[in-house]
């Protein structure tokens, strides 16, 4: 009788059944494994399909190794299906041989029996017993079962009140995403020079590989002469020859080879060689404003560091990116945390945002991450349109000023233009601060995270013709003249880059008796 053996869906098949279902099975499993690491909606993964079928009718030699793994980005769903339908990774679990050996002996405090006090030789005995057994309590006080009564820095989770109620559900949450959390420090020669923490992102587990996403704060170059001024620190350069070490949890060291590094979002990629699969994590593409999150990194000890907060969108100020979202730690909670590159996670475990700026607390949203690494899986490249903009979202201010917009000028949603690069082409076709963006290319824009998205989305169909980038590119921007309150739509040529863009303040020199030059 052929022996049964269980394919997909835990279904009984006789093995005569299941070889002559081999290579179907295979092809399933292949294109299975792209639909996990990307959205159903992406053109990159319609392109793969389309070309893995190519080869299959070309008679392409196929291997059963298992392919590159990419962290799962997914829909947002409601959170009573939130376990049922989260992907999780298999990681070889450690195989421990079961000892021989006699258990521990209990220990117990000697005492001296009331009518053998006065024994000189009793008394003796019982000051050694004594001493032995306050050495021996002293040794098993420092197991790593019993650490955590000298803990000096408990977690919100641990001792906050007011965290009983999702105090369970956010443990196992916070628990499931550290194991993809580790810490990678920077050097320039023997000079350290940064620390951050990361994600792993994706894995080989033929080549024995793996990539951790962190921030590119781990490399970035900083002013000698700028002491106390935080915000003019960052010189805008990166030394990308830096040497990195990713820590793994089990204490080894292992360097790191920098893939990517893309400015304007601050990401960086290293891959690292690995002994055995690592833990990928689960990406929510949602995240809203208010929504209950925790902050995850390691410190220098590799120990766990956990802030709790809610997610809110704010007016960038003048040296932040217009795609950041805040995390807006509880007031009461010290800031346990002092780096970049880790992860803002929901209440199932799902990644919701990495961590961009420690200081000013904000992070960039897991749906631009998303489209980011689409991207980057098919073109090895994350570009954007650099418009030569900043903008605030007339949706995020006081309500009062957006009825008072609605009322007067009729202005409902869209973007007021906060800053114009000088020279830029938005400067030569008339955008001035204070206007409003109501559309790019007749889609109306109601927030920095949807332009943002928008301009990516752009970027697909630029590279789908064979584009490269550096090239110019025209987007069609309907305008609201703030200073003369009219309407007119303009064509505006954007660069296609990956590099950060920088927005050049406008100025000029005093020559002699001179007016501000007006519009």
């Amino acid at each position: 009788m052929p022996r049964a053996v269980r394919i997909r869906g835990d279904e009984p098949e006789t093995e005569r059944r299941a070889k002559r279902r081999n290579v179907a099975g295979e092809e399933e499993e292949e294109e299975g494994t792209a639909l996990r690491s990307t959205s159903p909606r992406s053109p990159g993964d319609r392109v793969d399909r389309r070309r893995r079928r190519r080869r299959r009718r070309k008679g392409a030699v196929r291997t059963s190794h298992p392919e590159t793994l990419f962290a799962v980005f997914e829909p947002d769903k409601d959170e009573s299906q939130g376990k049922q339908d989260r992907v999780f990774d298999d990681v070889d679990e450690p195989v421990t041989e079961e000892s021989s050996d006699p258990p521990s002996p209990p220990i117990y405090e000697p005492y001296i029996p009331d009518d053998l006090v006065d024994d000189p030789d009793i008394l003796a005995a019982f000051h050694y017993a004594k001493a032995n057994y306050e050495a021996e309590k002293s040794r098993r006080a420092n197991l790593f079962t019993m650490d955590h009564y000298g803990y000096e820095a408990p977690s919100c989770l641990f001792d906050d009140h007011r965290f009983l109620p999702i105090r369970e559900r956010a443990t196992g949450a916070v628990l499931l995403a550290a194991k993809s959390v580790v810490l990678l420090s920077s050097f320039i020669g023997s000079r350290p020079l940064n620390k951050c923490c990361g994600l792993w992102f994706q894995r080989n587990d033929q080549s024995k590989t793996a990539h951790v996403l962190t921030s590119a704060h781990l490399i970035r170059e900083k002013d000698p002469s700028v002491k106390n001024h935080w915000k003019l620190q960052w010189t805008g350069k990166y030394h990308r020859g830096a040497e990195v070490n990713v820590h793994f949890l089990d204490k080894r060291v292992v360097p790191g080879q920098l893939v990517y590094l893309q400015e304007h979002y601050e990401l960086a990629l290293y891959e690292v060689e690995v002994n055995k699969p690592v833990q990928l994590p689960t990406f929510n593409d949602c995240v809203r404003s208010g929504q209950d999150v925790f902050r995850l990194g390691r410190d220098e000890n590799l120990d766990l560091k956990i802030t709790h907060g809610m997610t809110a969108y704010e007016v960038p100020s003048w040296y932040e990116r217009c795609h950041y979202m805040y995390f807006c730690r509880d007031a009461s909670s010290r800031k346990l945390l002092d780096d970049d590159g880790g992860p803002i996670i929901d209440l199932e475990g799902k990644v919701v945002g990495l961590v961009n700026n420690h200081i000013n607390e904000t992070f960039i949203p897991s749906s631009i991450l998303h489209k980011c690494f689409d991207f980057w899986r098919r073109f090895d490249c994350m570009p954007r349109l650099h418009l030569g903009m900043t903008f605030t979202s007339i949706k995020h201010l006081d309500p009062i000023s957006i009825e008072r917009m609605t009322r007067d000028h009729n202005i409902e949603s869209g973007l007021i233009v906060e800053q114009v690069s000088k020279g830029s082409h938005a400067e030569k076709i008339g955008i001035r601060e204070g206007d409003v963006i109501e559309s790019f290319n007749g889609k109306y824009i109601s927030t920095t995270i949807e332009l943002e998205q928008m301009l990516i989305d752009i970027c697909w169909e630029y590279f789908d013709q064979g584009k490269d980038l550096y090239a110019e590119k025209d987007v069609s921007v309907k305008i609201f003249d703030a200073i003369k309150h009219r309407r007119r739509t303009r064509n505006l040529t954007v660069i296609v880059s990956d590099l950060g863009e920088d927005i050049v303040k406008g100025t000029y020199p005093i020559m002699g008796k001179e007016a501000m030059p007006v519009s």
